[in-house]
C-alpha cells in the first residue's frame, strides 16, 4: 500500500483531525530538526492543536530563535554567542536523542499493530466458552485449519529459536577458548 495524494481540506471528523494533526506535527518537527542538523540553521516552530494545546520545537531553543528574530537590528554580544555554542551542543545532543526515541517509538507502534493483527487472526471464530460439540461441520473445519496453522507456526518458531541458540553457543565457544588461552599464558 503506497502513499496517495490527500486533498488539502480540513478533516471533518474530530478524532481523525486529531490523529492527522499529531502525525503531521511529528513529521514537521522531524523535518525542522533535520534542517537544523544538516544545515546548521536555527529553527523555531510553534503549533497549536485543534484543541488549543501549544506545541513547540526550537533549535537551539524557541526562545533563542524568537529573541534573535525580534532583535534582528541589534548585535548579539560575543559572550552570549559563546555561551550559546555550548548550549547548542547540548541541545543538538538532546535533539538527536529525541529523534532516536521517536524512531524507536514508531517501530514499537508498528510492532504493536502487527501483534494486534496477529492476535485478531488467531482468535477462533467462536468464543472460547463454546462447546466443541455445538460447532457446525464448517466451523470445526475452520478450527482445525487454524490449529494446524498454529502448530506449523510454533514448529517454525521453535526451529528459529533452536538455530539462534546454536549460533549463540558457537559464538561463545571461541570467546571461552580465548579466555582459557589467556589464563594459561598468565600462569
Amino acid at each position: 500500500m503506497g502513499r496517495r495524494k490527500i486533498e488539502m481540506k480540513m478533516v471533518k471528523d474530530n478524532s481523525s483531525r486529531q490523529v492527522t494533526f499529531s502525525k503531521r506535527r511529528t513529521g514537521l518537527f522531524k523535518k525542522a530538526n533535520e534542517l537544523a542538523t544538516l544545515c546548521g540553521a536555527e529553527v523555531a516552530i510553534v503549533v497549536f492543536s485543534p484543541g488549543g494545546k501549544p506545541f513547540s520545537f526550537g533549535h537551539p531553543t524557541v526562545d533563542s530563535v524568537s529573541d534573535r528574530f525580534l532583535n534582528q537590528d541589534q548585535e548579539v554580544p560575543n559572550v552570549k554567542a559563546r555561551a550559546g555554542s555550548s548550549k547548542n551542543a547540548k541541545v543538538d545532543r538532546l535533539n538527536q536523542q529525541l529523534v532516536d526515541v521517536m524512531k524507536r517509538l514508531q517501530a514499537e507502534k508498528k510492532k504493536a499493530q502487527s501483534l494486534d493483527l496477529k492476535a485478531k487472526k488467531a482468535k477462533a471464530p467462536q468464543n472460547c466458552q463454546t462447546q466443541i460439540g455445538e460447532l457446525s461441520l464448517h466451523e470445526l473445519e475452520k478450527l482445525k485449519g487454524s490449529l494446524e496453522e498454529l502448530r506449523e507456526n510454533v514448529k517454525a518458531r521453535a526451529c528459529e529459536m533452536e538455530a539462534s541458540f546454536s549460533l549463540l553457543l558457537l559464538a561463545q565457544k571461541p570467546i571461552q577458548e580465548a579466555d582459557m588461552s589467556v589464563t594459561k599464558k598468565a600462569n
